[in-house]
């Protein structure tokens, strides 16, 4: 049997002795959740010689709520992906992975709220943590692919001569909005069996396999913010000295109250902001340069243009002039008709064929034709 044999490990860090090198050699990503569980399964039945690890990035005391699962690094999370690992006979290993994702992801999340932005931190923990760290360890262990219990499909084109991101066909569970950073060389390396199930299928099949986390309730909270309050996270873990209560101004500029601080309020917010207008108002737009926030009423969300930076391409090699595509500026909107226009600087504008609500700087957003995924890049403004 080929197997994994460790002779040292010291503060995470794995030495291999002999591992195998072929192409079907594994390594799942194991968050405890029923996904990578059923993933792992799916694989070792397919012939691959899975292994198992579950990365850990943040303190598991401070993911702990009563006892209660609140994300993929808690306590509860590691025992359940290391008996799901026992019960399929697969070598299982937690990683320390704390540092780079408190300087890749959490001060980055930090960083953005503080400059007036609403920032994405699934999308940089894929980007940098999940297929930027833990692939390139799998490599070094001599794995051929990395397996994740993402809902998408990845192909290979011949005709295109690339590898491409679809949808996955449980279009409820479809993850592609956070994968559009993904490159050519990680989608080579990177396996995603679970694109052609839907979620109901996927419970069952753990329940037919006898996996303990059949019935396992889904996690909606950022894995590092175990109560989802943002704001506490901040006030914790944010450089408070640049946090400084501030204007409230409406539309017309004139100020009508004060803030608390701009890292506070989000793009399209109604409560919570002590105003006492006589009729709802809304957060507009946020003004980083002037410690401003703006407020207005509800269609004064809507906006029809916007533009993108940092941008990522997949099914494609990029633009070589205006396409027409479906985008979506968050995972819970519906990909909505727009024309994309490539600028100068690795920039995109985006004209929706429809106005779009609350349009957030420093959210994703990703392009689609049909099924296939296209690309993406970080929302800067909007118009």
């Amino acid at each position: 049997m080929r197997r994994l044999i460790i002779i040292e490990r010291n503060k995470n860090k794995l030495q291999v002795d002999t591992l195998a090198k072929d192409k079907k050699t594994v390594v799942v990503a194991m968050s405890g959740g029923v996904d990578s569980s059923v993933t792992a399964a799916l694989l070792i039945e397919q012939g691959y010689d899975v292994i198992g690890i579950t990365m850990q990035v943040w303190d598991p005391k401070i993911t702990e709520v009563d006892g209660d699962f609140v994300g993929c690094c808690s306590l509860a999370a590691v025992e359940d992906a290391r008996s799901v690992a026992n019960k399929l006979g697969i070598p299982y290993y937690v990683l320390n992975f704390y540092d780079l994702f408190r300087q890749s992801v959490v001060d980055n999340f930090c960083r953005e709220y503080l400059n007036g932005r609403t920032p994405n931190p699934c999308v940089v923990c894929n980007r940098k943590i999940k297929f930027g760290a833990l692939l390139s360890k799998a490599l070094t262990l001599g794995a051929k692919f990395m397996a994740t219990g993402h809902y998408a499909r990845i192909s290979y084109e011949e005709s295109a001569g690339r590898y491409t991101l679809r949808k996955a066909r449980d279009y409820h569970k479809d993850q592609t909005y956070f994968l559009y950073n993904l490159t050519q060389p990680q989608l080579a390396h990177t396996l995603m069996p679970l694109g052609e199930y839907t979620k109901d299928e996927v419970r069952f099949m753990a329940a037919e396999r006898g996996l303990r986390v059949a019935d396992k309730p889904e996690s909606q909270e950022i894995c590092f913010v175990p109560d989802n309050n943002y704001r506490n996270f901040l006030r914790e873990n944010a450089d408070n000295s640049v946090i400084k209560p501030g204007p409230f101004l409406d539309l017309d500029g004139r100020e009508i109250g004060r803030h608390q601080g701009i890292p506070f309020y989000t793009i399209g917010q109604r409560r919570g902001l002590g105003l006492a207008m006589g009729e709802r108002v809304y957060v507009v737009d946020i003004d980083p340069a002037h410690n401003a926030v703006v407020v207005g009423p509800e269609e004064a969300l809507d906006r029809t243009t916007l533009v993108a930076e940092d941008l990522n391409f997949i099914s494609i090699a990029g633009l070589t002039g205006s396409e027409q595509v479906q985008a979506k500026i968050r995972y819970n909107s519906p990909p909505a008709p727009a024309t994309i226009t490539p600028l100068t600087g690795n920039r995109v504008q985006v004209k929706f064929a429809a106005p779009q609500r609350a349009i957030a700087p420093g959210q994703a957003v990703v392009f689609y034709r049909d099924d296939y995924l296209l690309g993406g890049g970080t929302i800067t403004g909007s118009g």
